[in-house]
Formats: structure tokens, C-alpha cells, sequence
């Protein structure tokens, strides 16, 4: 079975191939250096690009595959969550691919991309998982493949957005998250003290708003602070965050395995950290933790066996992932 997975989502535009549930290509056109002279995605600009440039990043895929496109089984691609501009293209070119070869076409939430980021024989549900990325910070129960209970969100920010906004803060560009993890690499993390939003809370949300906050009065307040130790204990206190709230879902839970997927999930600070919580932790390759198109070929597979009419799916930027997917999808 060779799926072809599409993703459109935001501002980079990913086509992936999984053969049996290993993935053989995985090609991304970034749109980082058209956005940076903005300082964060312009939808309008995105969708172009997404236009101009999908036709190469196929033929690149299947380059990389070493496969001609007749050989694709299924094909997929990202419905929502997203600009919805940039979605309509990913979504309306893999419609019109899987019609002109005559095979079926499988919707994916973008969300349920990431949770597959990770699958492998070694991982099953049930499990925890954790995405953390520039526009999504959420906790959800995996019962099983397609199923999912959403235990928490953040209220504001999600915990990417947080990095981008600090890191324009400190002067250091877009997008944030690397130059700050950078920067953060020769920093104190213990020089200043930033507080953890929601620790005592009984439930699994998140906030990081107060947090970009704290870190704007203390750039007012001490103008010659370091910009390495800011951006240490900036970051320092985002993962603590993470950790605190995912630790008190494993104890409800019972999980013994979690998942962290998303942007934010290749933070290597993040990684170190959590293999430290006493949980199996099961990370995506660097390469499957940014948005790309594998991660939606290795969540098609999941629901072909349900076999549905999908063909009247349409754009959905605001879609929540929980166990209506199915149904919602084949209605």
C-alpha cells in the first residue's frame, strides 16, 4: 500500500509516501525566508506559494521514492485545522490527483498528522500524547488509532507562539523558536525566575501569555539583561510548564507511554527533559516534527479500512480533533 499525504496547512508546503508504514519520501518547500520580512505568516502570500510551488515538491517526492505517480494507492491531505486559504490548496490538489487516478482520498486532521508522527510497531494505543507547536498546545488521550480525548489546551498561546513572540522580543527575527534555543544554549537558565501559569490547577490546560508578559516587563524593567540568560530561562520555564501539566495526566491516566509531537517536540532542552519523567517517551525524527506530508500518509492509513465517501470533505480551519472524526469525515 503506497499513500501519497499532502499538507498545506500553514506556511510550508509537505508532500510525504509511506509504503506499508514506512515512510519513503518526505519532501518540504519552507516559506520561512518570504515571511521573515513580516515577522509572522501572511495567509495571502502563503497560499500563492503553496501554489507555485506544490507541482515541484511532488515530483521531488516521487524522485525521492523512486516511484511514478500511477504507483499511489491512496491519496491524502490535511482538511483542518488552518489558514484556511492555504488548506483549500493542498486539499483541492489532492482531490484532483486521487480522481484523475482513480483511487480513493482520505481526509486527515492535522493534529491526528502529528500523533502519527511517531507510530511504529513499538508504539500502540492506548497512550498520552502532547503537541506542542507555533499554533497548537494540547494534551490528548489516544484510546485507539482515530480516537482521541482532548484533556487539555492552552488558554492564549500556544507554546510556539510563545517562542516566536519572546524571540521578537530579544531582536532575535522570525521564526523564533530555533534562534532563541540557540541563543538559550549559552545562557544561565536559573539567572531569572519566570512563573508557571495554571501549576496548581486540577485540570490539563495551558497558558503562556502571562509568561511572554513577564518576559516583556523584565526587558523594561532591566534593559541590560542578557539576552542568552532571558531566552534560557524563558525557555526553561515553557518545558517545566509542559512537564507539570503532562506528569499529572500520566497519573490520572495510568499511561506508562506518551507522545510528544509538533514543532516544538524537536527543542532539544524539551527532549532531554522528558526522557527524565519516568514515562516510555516516544519523540517524531526531526524531520516529522515540523509540519510535512508523511506524517498525513502515516495518519491515512489508519482509516482505510472504514472505506467511506469523502469526497464532499471541505476546508475546516477551526476543526476539533476528538472521536467525531470519523463520522463527521463520511457524512
Amino acid at each position: 500500500m503506497i499513500i501519497l499525504g499532502i499538507d498545506t496547512s500553514c506556511d510550508d508546503t509537505g508532500v510525504g509516501i509511506v509504503r506499508d508504514g514506512l515512510v519513503i519520501a518526505n519532501v518540504v518547500a519552507s516559506q520561512t525566508a518570504l515571511h521573515q520580512q513580516y515577522g509572522g505568516v501572511m495567509p495571502e502570500q502563503a497560499s500563492r506559494e503553496h501554489l507555485e510551488v506544490i507541482d515541484y515538491v511532488l515530483e521531488q517526492a516521487l524522485e525521492q521514492a523512486k516511484i511514478k505517480l500511477s504507483a499511489v494507492d491512496v491519496v491524502a491531505a490535511t482538511y483542518g485545522p488552518g489558514l484556511v486559504g492555504t488548506l483549500l490548496v493542498g486539499l483541492s490538489y489532492a482531490k484532483t490527483l486521487a480522481w484523475g487516478l482513480e483511487k480513493p482520498f482520505i481526509p486527515v486532521h492535522h493534529l491526528e498528522g502529528h500523533i502519527a508522527s511517531c507510530a511504529s510497531s513499538d508504539l500502540q494505543p492506548p497512550f498520552l500524547c502532547l503537541i506542542a507547536s507555533g499554533g497548537h498546545t494540547s494534551l490528548f488521550n489516544v484510546k485507539d488509532w482515530g480516537h482521541y480525548q482532548e484533556l487539555g489546551r492552552t488558554l492564549d498561546d500556544a507554546a510556539g507562539e510563545a517562542f516566536d513572540k519572546v524571540a521578537r522580543l530579544l531582536g532575535l527575527g522570525f521564526p523564533g523558536g530555533p534562534a532563541l534555543s540557540k541563543a538559550a544554549e549559552q545562557g544561565n537558565d536559573s539567572a531569572y525566575i519566570f512563573p508557571i501559569a495554571l501549576k496548581g490547577q486540577e485540570g490539563f490546560d495551558f497558558s503562556f501569555s502571562g509568561l511572554k508578559t513577564a518576559v516583556a516587563q523584565l526587558l523594561q524593567k532591566t534593559p541590560n539583561a542578557t539576552i542568552h540568560d532571558v531566552a534560557a530561562s524563558f525557555e526553561k520555564t515553557v518545558v517545566e510548564s509542559l512537564i507539570v501539566v503532562t506528569k499529572r495526566a500520566a497519573q490520572m491516566t495510568g499511561h506508562r507511554h506518551l507522545v510528544v509531537a509538533g514543532g516544538v517536540a524537536a527543542n532539544q532542552r524539551l527532549r532531554q527533559r522528558f526522557k527524565d519523567i519516568g514515562l516510555i517517551t516516544h519523540f517524531p525524527p526531526l524531520s516529522l516534527a515540523t509540519d510535512n506530508g508523511a506524517m498525513i500518509a502515516l495518519a491515512a492509513q489508519f482509516h482505510m479500512e472504514h472505506n467511506p465517501n469523502y469526497w464532499q470533505i471541505d476546508a475546516s480551519p477551526y476543526l476539533p480533533l476528538d472521536t467525531s472524526l470519523r463520522s463527521s469525515a463520511s457524512s
